[in-house]
């Protein structure tokens, strides 16, 4: 059976930064038939739950990862270090499942894939990936938007 990494909120764990979760209808049908490795960037990245709302400031996680951007937490408290060691746990959990797509969050500054918020903690979105998101399609895993959140 085919793996896909999915984010663990989207699955119904309370990991959101509002200690809240997505799952739904629809992403367990576009799970349907795949071996799902739920997984949560932020959390095994160090933060809690709970956690002060994150954005990423000078670029997306592209940027993040080459090192001119940063994510920051709506009180200015630099989490750069966490999104980055998350994803790079999410990869190594992606590689040893054997998973060569993944389903995320839209539009956090971790899961997002072609659209995440702008840095100003006004609700605004720019083009763009989150960190994770970023880090494993450079590592050849298809990262998908979750559809319907």
């Amino acid at each position: 059976m085919e793996a896909i990494l999915v984010s663990a909120c989207l699955r119904g764990v309370p990991c959101r930064f509002d200690g809240q979760h997505k799952a739904s209808a629809e992403i367990a049908e576009a799970v349907t038939g795949r071996e799902v490795v739920s997984f949560c960037p932020e959390v095994a990245g160090g933060l809690p739950t709970p956690r002060r709302p994150a954005e990423l400031v000078g670029g997306d996680g592209n940027d993040v990862l080459d090192g001119t951007a940063r994510v920051v937490e709506d009180t200015g408290r630099d989490v750069t270090a966490e999104f980055v060691d998350g994803a790079r746990r999410a990869l190594a959990a992606a590689r040893h499942r054997g998973c060569t797509e993944a389903l995320l969050m839209p539009r956090s500054p971790s899961c997002g894939r072609g659209v995440v918020y702008d840095g100003s903690f006004a609700g605004e979105l720019v083009p763009g990936d989150g960190v994770t998101a970023a880090l494993l399609e450079r590592n050849g895993i298809t990262v998908r938007p979750a559809p319907g959140v």
